[in-house]
């Protein structure tokens, strides 16, 4: 594929789709299967998920039967997300033999024999979500994939807490940890310059007048789990490694890079610790190295599982 000129949040998400079906740390994701209470057609799982996006975590979890009976709330800011992820999932729902409905509340219904989920989506900023739902609603699993690194985790991870039922799991999977790598090295030490200032911008996000990243989140969560009372139930990395093999990259993972690298190039624009022209050209090297088909990318990420505060041991899972 030639250089993007326009760049796409949809298109990213939905390219990144098999780089984290690649990355996810398969113990965890055993775990948190294993974790999870038996479901039934009368007392289905309740399932929030946070910075949704458009619905690839749903999609996964059917796909692997992880989910039998569920009503499953996905959140995220942006209305054209949730609207992709209702398309997304009923087409792809429809593909494998399941039947979709929607409900006159906007509801979707993925049915086959075995599997009954209901679908529900709302744009809505997290912190509001939690406030207003408080007490009304609790959760037997809250999920929010590669989200904790863009929030003030101590100030939003206790609201989030506060949502799930006690003993309930919390799946922070693709957690970023602080390792962004590109080979081949183009300067050794102006790649680390990149590095560091990059993840400075992480760092020192603010939206809304508030905190909002942390370029170490992943390693940081222990504690901050430890903090809130939520117990560690299984962690690993999952590491995003993306490369061409002898086809090139696999499914949009060239525009994914392309895109990698245009945020990177935009983040750092005007940076007070890095030459305008060297910055330039690095940005124009990599794209072009991407086209060229030679360009690896890792970044070091973790999943990590954990119990809320509450339990009465694992006898509630599925491990007995």
């Amino acid at each position: 594929m030639s250089i993007p000129l326009t760049y796409s949040l949809m298109r990213y998400l939905a390219a990144k789709k098999s780089v984290d079906d690649r990355a996810l740390n398969w113990q965890v994701w055993q775990r948190l299967a294993a974790a999870l209470p038996r479901a039934t057609p009368e007392q289905p799982l309740r399932i929030l998920e946070v910075g949704a996006g458009i619905g690839s975590m749903v999609e996964r979890l059917l796909a692997d039967d992880v989910l039998t009976y569920a009503t499953y709330t996905a959140i995220d800011l942006a209305p054209t997300l949730l609207a992709e992820a209702r398309h997304r999932l009923t087409q792809w729902a429809d593909e494998r033999g399941f039947l979709v409905d929607e409900s006159c509340q906007g509801q979707l219904h993925v049915h086959r024999e075995g599997q009954n989920i209901t679908v529900e989506t709302e744009a809505i900023e997290v912190a509001r979500f939690a406030a207003r739902d408080l007490g009304r609603r609790a959760w037997d699993l809250l999920i929010g994939q590669a989200f904790l690194d863009l929030i003030d985790i101590p100030t939003t991870l206790p609201a989030l807490c506060s949502l799930v039922r006690p003993g309930g799991l919390l799946y922070f999977p693709t957690t970023f940890d602080g390792d962004t790598v590109f080979q081949p090295e183009s300067d050794a030490e102006f790649d680390r310059a990149i590095e560091t200032c990059y993840h400075q911008t992480i760092d020192q996000r603010v939206l809304d007048g508030k905190p909002s990243g942390d370029s170490r989140a992943g390693r940081r969560l222990f504690a901050h789990f430890r903090t809130a009372g939520v117990d560690v139930l299984a962690a690993g990395s999952s590491d995003w490694v993306v490369f061409a093999g002898a086809s090139g990259y696999p499914e949009d993972e060239a525009y994914f890079l392309h895109d990698i690298i245009h945020t990177i190039g935009t983040a750092l624009t005007g940076h007070p610790h890095l030459d305008a022209e060297r910055l330039g050209a690095w940005v124009a090297q990599r794209h072009a190295q991407i086209e060229q088909g030679i360009l690896v990318y890792i970044a070091h990420q973790l999943d990590v599982l954990g119990r809320a505060p509450g339990h009465f041991g694992e006898k509630q899972g599925r491990e007995t």
